[in-house]
């Protein structure tokens, strides 16, 4: 009798097991190659690695293949993909920063599937904060698997360069530019810059400082035109600023614009907090004493926000192992393994701070309390052609100085990439 109730409830288990869908990420008899397809090399390759060893772990059998594209902010990384997405051959996901720069693009043209089936069973509405799962979402479904938050309008400087040329970090751009005359005496660089992706970086935290959060996020709904007065005075405010950066911008990667501050070649630069990544892990600095941050002038009280994440593209070759990829990185281990190596936050509300340096705890400090605006130079904002067509509209800038034409022409191409529509 025993035995019978035994084998009963034996097949009843199996009898469930075969109802229920297998839990897509939790397959551990995977096998076969995964694709990752993403621009974090060099600095920025430990955090990544980081998750290929976490991955390796839960799925020996499958072979990981890191595709990386070296290029800052996915310029060349995007070009590649654009390539294999529209012949026909996706990796098996795609690193990819979240908001308009996938919906607007690859979301748009129906070439991504809707992760809505994975954030249920993984119980990520309730870990990712509503704005987050929003940003990455439409009416249709939910798109991508962010990694992380990143602040894009940060100020970094070297706290004991400052001391020795008797200057304070600026609170406010005209703070700066009392300083920047005495700094160029000195031999001094106010401000390092580097090629045309950062100088679009740097614009946009000075337009947040010009235009103020309001009128920022007016600016890409539609409500404020891009050739307004305040437009205008944003152009005119960042051609100011460009007078104080150093003239080998254009041939510098951002690294090398860091390590000029490093060096004391330059007293500051604007660069998101991956470079705290870089400070820390590559130069091995201490957060707080070998190196210092503040908001970019003007913005304090403001995060302006960028998040990296994951999709998965239809047609990918090894969907499983996709999947079994984006179950890790939207998970507490795995965010937790990947953002203290990278400089940024975890996306989840849960992560564990104990494990972070005294930078990101302060990143996650103001996350919380701050006004949060999107970035437009990492995609928050607007689509990838807004953001290809504004490229060439800072590379006229940078030659020209000319605010009236340069906020004329942000204008034309936001009616011609559908902004406020």
């Amino acid at each position: 009798m025993k035995r019978k109730c035994i084998r009963r409830m034996a097949l009843i288990g199996i009898a469930i097991l075969v109802l229920l869908p297998m839990t897509s990420a939790g397959a551990r008899d995977l096998s076969g190659d995964l694709e990752i397809f993403s621009w974090w090399a060099g600095d920025e390759g430990p955090a990544l690695e980081a998750l290929i060893a976490l991955y390796k772990a839960r799925h020996p059998s499958v072979n990981v293949i890191n595709a990386t594209v070296t290029g800052g902010s996915g310029v060349n990384a995007k070009a590649v993909l654009k390539t294999r997405m529209l012949g026909g051959e996706p990796p098996d996901s795609f690193q990819v920063h979240a908001g308009q720069e996938l919906i607007g693009t690859w979301v748009k043209a129906d070439r991504m599937e809707d992760l809505t089936f994975l954030f249920d069973e993984q119980g990520w509405n309730k870990v990712f904060p509503e704005g987050l799962v929003k940003l990455i979402g439409t009416d249709k479904g939910i798109w991508s698997v962010p990694v992380n938050i990143h602040r894009s309008n940060v100020c970094w400087y070297i706290p004991a360069n400052l001391k020795k040329w008797g200057i304070e970090a600026p609170a406010s751009w005209d703070d700066f530019f009392a300083v920047a005359p005495k700094l160029k005496a000195k031999g001094v660089v106010p401000l390092s810059l580097a090629q045309n992706w950062t100088a679009n970086h740097l614009w946009e935290s000075v337009a947040l400082a010009s235009l103020g959060p309001d009128q920022w996020d007016a600016l890409w709904t539609g409500k404020l035109a891009f050739d307004s007065a305040g437009g205008v005075k944003a152009w005119e405010l960042f051609g100011k600023v460009l007078e104080f950066t150093n003239d080998d911008a254009s041939s510098l990667s951002w690294q090398q614009a860091t390590d000029m501050v490093v060096d004391g070649r330059a007293a500051f630069n604007v660069m998101g907090d991956w470079a705290a990544g870089y400070l820390s892990t590559t130069k091995k600095l201490a957060p707080g004493k070998g190196f210092a941050w503040g908001a970019s002038p003007g913005t304090a009280g403001r995060f302006m926000f960028l998040a990296d994440s994951f999709g998965l593209p239809k047609g990918a070759p090894q969907r499983d192992n996709a999947i079994a990829w984006l179950a890790l990185l939207g998970s507490r281990e795995g965010s937790d393994a990947f953002n203290p190596l990278k400089g940024s936050i975890s996306a989840r509300t849960d992560s564990d701070l104990a494990k972070y340096n005294d930078y990101a705890k302060s990143a996650a400090a103001d996350f919380g309390q701050d006004r949060i605006v999107g970035s437009l130079a990492h995609g928050v904002t607007a689509n990838e052609g807004f953001m290809n067509d504004f490229a060439a509209v800072m590379e006229m800038f940078l030659k020209s100085r000319n605010a009236q034409a340069a906020a004329k022409a942000a204008q034309q191409i936001a009616v011609k990439n559908g902004i406020g529509k």
